[in-house]
Formats: C-alpha cells, structure tokens, sequence
C-alpha cells in the first residue's frame, strides 16, 4: 500500500476537529472528555471543556463528576490524574495494565525501596493490591493520608522480617515524615488504580479523598475484551497521525507493551508520510485528516490541555527554544493558537475574588485577534466566577 503524502497544515485541522476545537458542532461533556483530561494541576480538567462545550458552567462539571459520575478521576496515562467518561474505565485503566515480562507504568523509581527492603516488585505489589482492598469500605482523604493507611493495611501481607524496613523512613522523602513503606505504596497506586482499586472521589476542600472504584461507581471495574484496541484507536484518533514510539511517550510505559497494545489496533491502520517520516492513522479518519476545512481562528487553551499533549510537538510549534518555554518541567504556561499553531502564552493570576490574565505574542496577530483574547478573558473569568481584573496582550502587538 503506498504511502499517503500529508502536511502539517493537515494534521493540525484534523486534529482541532477530532478535539473539538472547531467549534462547528455542539459537543457533550462525555464527547468532550472523550480523549481523557489530565488534571494536574488541579481544575486543569475545567479549563479543558470550556473550550470544547459550549456555555460550560463549573456547576455542571461538578455534577457529571460528583454526582451523576458520568465522569471519573483516576490515575491513569503516564500515571497522571485524569478524568474520563466513566463508561471508557476500562479504556483508560485496564487496558494499561502491564501483563507477565512488561513493567508496570509509572512504577521505575520504586527500585530503590526494593532494594532497601531487598524484595521483588512481584512479592509488594499483591501485599499492596490486598491492602487497597480495604478502601471498598472507607474513603480517605488527602494522599499523604492514603499512602499512610494503605502502608499500614500492607503490613499484615509483608514478612515479619520486613517491618522494620518498611516503617523506617523514606530514602525519597527529605522532611522525614514518609515512611519506606508509604513510598512503595506511592509508587504503586497507579497499578491498583488500573486494577480499579483506587480512584479519586469528591474534593474535600484544598485536598483529594480516595476510595475504591466499585465503592464510587456502586459496581466492579469491567473489562471489554478490546479494552486495548480502544485504548490505541483513541490515541490515533486524537494524535494521528503517529507511530508506535509516540504511544510509549504518551502512555509512559514500556516498547513491550507498547508492542503488544498496537498489534491490536494494527489492522485499521493507514500510512501516512509527513515529510521524510513515515506514521500510522486510523484508516477511518483518513477522510477527514484530507478534507478541507476552514481555519479555527484564535484559541486560548490552558496548561495541558489534552491538544498539547502530542508528541510530536514541531507540527504545531516548531521553534524548540519557544517549545522549552510552553512544555516545561513545571509550571506549564497556557498556549495562544492560531489556527492550531501555538503563537504565544498566557497564565493568570487569582487574588480573592479577581482575576489576571497575561498573554504574550511571539507573532503579530490583527487588532481583531487582541480583541478576541479580551473577549475570552472575560468569558473564563465568568466561568471561574470571579472578576476580570486585568487582561494584558504583550508581544507583537
């Protein structure tokens, strides 16, 4: 099958389309929440569907999260806070479990406690997913106070030989108040969370609380038997086009079961030549990727936003010194696009019941573009409930 030839231009229109960016089509909490919403740092999740569903208003995020629990938090991709339609829990948490010779996500650093207590990853993890048990009756709140209880209920399945250690204090913690054993069980709550163990429930103030996903939803996490195909459909359907290396970054997790996952989807695929390089797509969305489309205008989105989380980052910014400044180790700044290219930043400031927002352009845009910013500005701060007290447009302006 030959190679279908494909521009930036292209799959930046797709890929606005496929996140509901375009504002061409009324768009569901669920559809908009379709591609899962990191939410770290916390309300980062908000900032996301105000930009896909039209008239969005926190009360009703909060409702389709709390209370309907359409939607759900867990740890999930990368081992990040996420929230997701909870009728995919199997897409976003199943289908990352690491089966028999692949690690698990998110759990490498956990070696040096294992080699402080001199056990096997295959010996905590059973001792840990017992332990989490015990959250199908209670609900905890705060991690700090998760890590502890869970730490404490593991002891019970440790070797008597072993408790000492695992009290002791954390060689990953500084201000000594994490023990050894709170550390593994840190570690180790992504693979529970994919098991279904642990999932976030309601906010209790400043902090998160914890309980088990049958205990939140009122039933056990099912598996579909393509849990894993979906689970690479949706990445191509929202990063396509891409290639099996772009799933072990976002996923976080290893080549092997980067292997095993994307055989499944294999089938569907397409070829796809962007440049010199050579990616996959869903053959399905191939129409689409190669219809016209008009452009998108102006869009403000917030600090990891799911559009910003593709891998190939050069397709929408390609300056690398501009990239460090948008994708950061900390800290992620808001992007301004244009048409889906990534044209400046922007972050905002909360005191009491104001808010400020600063945006810096690296390109000159027309006086009608500065404008929209203030518009939106205005209307995100309508969302947050709070006041607008300041929008400032530095740059090329």
């Amino acid at each position: 099958m030959a190679w279908q030839t494909v521009t930036g231009e292209q799959i930046r229109r797709y890929r606005l389309t496929a996140h509901h960016l375009c504002g061409d089509a009324a768009v569901s909490l669920t559809e908009a929440a379709a591609s899962g919403l990191q939410n770290s740092p916390p309300g980062a999740w908000e900032t996301a569907l105000f930009n896909r569903v039209e008239g969005c208003a926190l009360a009703a995020l909060q409702n389709a999260l709390y209370r309907e629990k359409t939607l759900l938090q867990a740890w999930s991709w990368r081992g990040v806070p996420a929230i997701f339609p909870t009728a995919e829990s199997d897409v976003f948490l199943s289908a990352l479990a690491a089966m028999p010779g692949e690690s698990w996500i998110y759990t490498q650093g956990v070696g040096l406690a294992l080699d402080h207590l001199g056990m096997d990853f295959d010996q905590l993890l059973p001792a840990v997913c017992r332990a989490a048990k015990s959250l199908d009756g209670c609900t905890v709140k705060s991690k700090e106070a998760l890590d502890r209880v869970l730490a404490e209920e593991a002891e019970a399945f440790l070797p008597p030989d072993k408790l000492a250690l695992w009290r002791g204090t954390s060689m990953y913690d500084r201000t000594g108040k994490q023990t050894v054993g709170g550390a593994v069980v840190s570690f180790l709550l992504r693979p529970c969370s994919f098991l279904g163990l642990v999932v976030f429930g309601e906010r209790d103030g400043i902090s998160p609380t914890f309980t088990s996903y049958s205990r939140w939803t009122g039933h056990p996490l099912e598996t579909r038997p393509d849990a894993a195909r979906e689970l690479v459909r949706k990445f191509l359907h929202f990063y396509g086009p891409a290639t099996p290396a772009a799933l072990t970054a976002w996923l976080g997790c290893s080549p092997q079961q980067t292997a095993r996952l994307w055989k499944t989807a294999e089938p569907e695929m397409c070829r796809v030549q962007v440049g010199a390089a050579k990616r996959y797509m869903l053959a399905e969305d191939l129409p689409l990727l190669c219809r016209e489309t008009p452009p998108s205008g102006l869009r403000l989105l917030g600090a990891h936003d799911p559009y910003l989380d593709l891998r190939d980052r050069e397709v929408i910014l390609e300056n690398k010194t501009l990239q460090r400044r948008v994708w950061r180790t900390v800290a992620n700044p808001g992007a301004v696009l244009e048409d889906g290219r990534v044209v400046g930043i922007w972050k905002s400031k909360t005191d009491r019941d104001h808010l400020e927002i600063r945006a810096e352009l690296w390109e000159s845009l027309p006086g009608s573009r500065v404008r929209q910013i203030q518009d939106w500005a205005e209307r995100y701060a309508g969302f947050r409930q709070l006041r607008l007290h300041r929008c400032e447009v530095c740059g090329l302006v």
